[in-house]
């Protein structure tokens, strides 16, 4: 069975952004110009990073789930 993945699903002007959290390796990242598109494309990008480094390359996910996720604001100098 396939692991469940949490996914964050940005919109932005131009479109909508996907990406999975709690990767063991790589970074992974869907676009579209709909939500649907943009998660379409994630797990066409996902297909191909598992053939491109293994199923090993989700383990973390699948041993140590992220169990929820939070989006907060952080200023940082430049």
């Amino acid at each position: 069975m396939a692991p469940t993945l949490k996914v964050v699903v940005e919109k932005h002007s131009d479109g909508f952004v996907a990406y999975p959290l709690g990767l063991a390796r790589g970074v992974i990242l869907g676009q579209g110009d709909t939500y649907e598109d943009a998660l379409t494309d994630l797990r066409s990008a996902i297909s191909f990073h598992v053939e491109s480094f293994g199923a090993s390359s989700l383990t973390q996910a699948e041993d140590d789930p992220i169990l929820e996720a939070f989006v907060a604001e952080a200023a940082v100098p430049v």
